[in-house]
């Protein structure tokens, strides 16, 4: 097996109902599943117990908050050495620019997302924080357009 945890069809319709709107009431997704509330809740307890839910979060508009430009940053550690990739990671996805970090394999070792206030936030950050960090061997960003998120996935 490929470690998914099983879901029978209540679990996943519990699931595209929150995935929906975590904040609605637990009357309102058992009236939209077709079970009564207290089999709404312990279900929805369940998935939470089980790790599938692992919380919500809360969907900020970022230039409303004066992060108006978002960039990928594709950051290549060398030597790469458990302690370095370990080192940079846990370094750079506290900054408070840092978005999201994706450890990946192939030409890079890091894609890092950021949201900076303009494009002179993102060249310093670039500049002065990355790049003097003496295992960062290559960085390639990329300025992000548009992002779009896909907010409610199916469980196969």
């Amino acid at each position: 097996m490929n470690g998914a945890m099983v879901l029978d069809e209540l679990d996943t319709a519990i699931l595209r109902e929150l995935q929906t709107d975590a904040r609605r009431t637990n009357r309102d997704i058992a009236a939209a599943v077709g079970v009564s509330p207290t089999t709404a809740l312990d279900r929805t307890r369940a998935l939470r117990e089980r790790g599938v839910i692992r919380g919500a979060s809360l969907d900020v508009d970022l230039p409303s908050i004066g992060r108006g430009v978002q960039a990928m940053i594709a950051v290549r550690i060398r030597p790469p050495s458990r302690t370095n990739i370990e080192g940079f990671r846990n370094w750079v996805s506290e900054l408070p620019d840092t978005l999201g970090v994706f450890v990946t394999s192939g030409n890079e070792d890091f894609l890092v997302h950021v949201a900076v206030a303009d494009n002179e936030s993102l060249y310093a950050f670039v500049i002065d924080r990355l790049t003097e960090r003496p295992e960062v061997a290559d960085v390639r960003t990329s300025v992000v357009y548009e992002h779009l998120q896909n907010r409610r996935i199916r469980p196969l």
